[in-house]
């Protein structure tokens, strides 16, 4: 009866082990690296990690080597398929390109967020990001 329950726990990333993945943590970074280990709490370490920036069609990439990612920044987790991952529509461009058009992105989002989070303190009683109670 117990095997028709769907595994949901984190040991269910027993089969991503040794497996190149894509990351999407909360604060919107994406990382793609190699799953070498995690815990009972969901926290990953990446081999091999990059982030990438993207912006419209293009992207880059920013080595960082061996990551180790706490479980609750984790909003997404997925494997990449390496027979399809070259046949993605997106130019590789240098970040001296892409980096300040990203980073205004980046700005653009945290006054949007801070507006928001403003409007439902002040008008809602939500409490603040980081306050009591949480976000996600």
């Amino acid at each position: 009866m117990d095997s028709l329950i769907p595994f949901t726990t984190s040991g269910s990333l027993v089969d991503c082990v040794d497996k190149k993945m894509l990351v999407v943590l909360r604060d919107g970074r994406k990382l793609l690296g190699v799953l070498r280990s995690y815990d009972q709490f969901a926290n990953l370490v990446l081999e091999d990690t990059v982030e990438r920036v993207h912006h419209g069609a293009a992207y880059a990439e920013v080595r960082q080597g061996v990551y180790l990612i706490r479980g609750e920044n984790v909003v997404l987790l997925g494997e990449i398929d390496l027979d399809v991952e070259d046949e993605v529509p997106l130019q590789p461009v240098p970040l001296q390109h892409i980096g300040p058009l990203h980073q205004e992105e980046v700005a653009a989002r945290k006054r949007k967020e801070n507006s928001k989070a403003k409007v439902l303190y002040e008008q809602h009683g939500f409490c603040r990001e980081g306050g009591e109670g949480d976000g996600y």
